[in-house]
């Protein structure tokens, strides 16, 4: 496959205006502030377009057109708007390409990944909640001959989402998909730093949605997803981001006493056991892919496998492995399907990474591969990239602690099973896990032992739509995707009716 143009070149399949504007009650409306900012694509450092710098105001006309809009959306049938989602998903189908390398530009991340993951994952997430409001049942529960509970679920009304950078589209339709099914409207706000690609999302889908249903604002986090959070006009407000912000975002919704539902960080362990070096076959190269995954999406990613947990008797024989595999890694150009690697989202980021490295390296780690800004030539080489790096250590340093949030891997050794499971749960965060082994009792044992909402079992970066997501500890509350993400969008009415006449002879 050639590789694709950037967006607005000839022969691109993504068209760029020179301004966006707020996507508003069904109409594309400029920011109340009059202001914009650049948006920058992290593969050239260079602005491509320029977004609204919205303010509180622009909040407030998105939850009007919300407001205006939630009564007649949650009275639809589930058939009506099943019928929608289902639209939505075909749109998505029909214009990945388009989609994807909006994405890929917008946010860095490899076209390959894009075109396999992020826009078909979209598509079928809304497919999945499109079939599960139509499966849901309310229910009936016979107290005695005369008195019948009945119980209702009714959507909550206007929902606050925000969405982070580093799956923008595909968080979008995490948070979108069941919120619409269950009723709700919803005002959105994209990440700071990738808000161009939820709005070229609203360009294919925008006319399919009733006007008012979904309502984008784009501004700085700190003032605009404050505004979106503290507001007293939301029943409840959804948040994918860092830890520290979900406190605060979690306070705000104390004040107002709404739901909230955080996915915060993570710090995952992935585990091998010395079994997988059994045999030299096909399991044992999974299991090499498995470790170098922690590269996936630049490691821009919550559950990244950012720590590398490897039976002493075999590190030698399969990290040789691994580190063969991650020296082949091919950065560059997001737009080539070739390349597996694109740039961090940001400056800010690469900063941070490097940071890092040398913090590792101060506590005494181990420089395996990687460690530094490679040198990407012509149109890119002002882009914010960083090599796959791996740093060998032990689980009490920083780096294997703190989120990072980049290519880097902290890889240590563990004797045996009892080990290896203290060195998982010994961290504040509780996202992901991996455990990869022969053994299916072993791997069953870890799997239920390990303090995470998920532990792939011999994989890993799995994220259907029918498996529930979320966090332990301080890596969130609330689950995503699956159906009991219905009950996160809805509240419970009960009607208990008397059918009888004999008085009740309370009084």
């Amino acid at each position: 496959m050639m590789r694709y143009e950037p967006p607005g070149a000839t022969g691109s399949p993504v068209d760029v205006s020179p301004r966006y504007e707020n996507f508003i009650g069904g109409k594309w409306q400029a920011p109340t502030t009059g202001d914009y900012s650049p948006n920058l694509s992290p593969a050239t450092a260079k602005p491509f377009c320029e977004v609204p710098k919205s303010g509180p105001q622009d909040i407030e006309l998105a939850l009007d057109a919300a407001h205006a809009a939630k009564d007649k959306w949650g009275e639809a049938s589930t058939a009506q708007r099943a019928a929608v989602l289902n639209k939505v998903a075909d749109a998505i189908d029909a214009h990945r390409e388009e989609l994807a390398v909006a994405e890929s530009w917008d946010n860095g991340k490899p076209v390959r990944e894009t075109l396999a993951a992020d826009i078909p994952l979209a598509a079928d997430h809304f497919r999945y909640f499109a079939a599960a409001i139509r499966a849901e049942e309310s229910s009936i529960t016979e107290i005695d001959k005369d008195l019948i509970a009945y119980h209702f679920h009714e959507p909550l009304g206007v929902v606050g989402q925000i969405i982070p950078f580093n799956f923008p589209l595909l968080m979008a339709a995490w948070k979108l998909a069941p919120a619409l099914a269950a009723g709700n409207a919803s005002v959105l706000k994209p990440a700071s730093p990738t808000p161009w690609s939820i709005l070229k999302l609203m360009e294919v889908v925008g006319d399919i949605l009733p006007a008012g249903v979904v309502n984008v604002v784009n501004g700085p986090g700190a003032a605009i997803g404050k505004a979106l959070a503290t507001n007293k006009r939301i029943s409840k407000v959804a948040f994918t981001g860092e830890t520290t912000t979900g406190r605060l975002i979690m306070q705000y919704a104390s004040e107002n006493i709404i739901p909230v539902t955080l996915e915060l960080g993570g710090k995952s362990p992935n585990i091998f056991f010395n079994d997988v070096a059994a045999e030299d076959d096909d399991f044992l190269d999974k299991a090499v892919e498995g470790l170098v995954l922690y590269a996936f999406n630049k490691g821009e990613v919550c559950t990244c496998p950012s720590r590398a947990l490897i039976q002493e008797d075999i590190y030698e024989e399969f990290m040789g492995r691994c580190l063969e595999r991650i020296r082949a890694i091919k950065q560059g150009n997001p737009l080539d399907p070739a390349t597996m690697i694109g740039p961090q989202v940001s400056r800010q980021q690469v900063e941070k990474i490097g940071s890092y490295v040398e913090i590792g390296l101060k506590e005494g780690a181990e420089l395996l591969v990687g460690g530094h800004r490679p040198a990407v030539g012509g149109e890119f080489a002002d882009g914010f990239f960083y090599e796959p790096t791996v740093l060998k250590g032990h689980n009490k340093m920083r780096v294997f602690q703190e989120e990072i949030f980049g290519p880097v891997l902290a890889v240590t050794t563990f004797k045996d099973e009892a080990e290896a499971l203290e060195i998982a749960n010994d961290t504040l965060y509780g996202l992901g896990a991996g455990v990869w082994s022969r053994d299916t009792g072993r791997t069953y044992r870890m799997g239920r032992a390990i303090k995470a909402g998920r532990v792939w079992t011999n994989c890993y970066h799995q994220y259907p739509a029918g498996a529930a997501f979320g966090g332990y500890k301080v890596s969130g509350i609330g689950r995503e995707t699956h159906k009991m993400m219905l009950d996160h969008y809805s509240q419970t009415k009960n009607l208990l009716v008397s059918y009888g006449t004999k008085p009740l002879g309370l009084f």
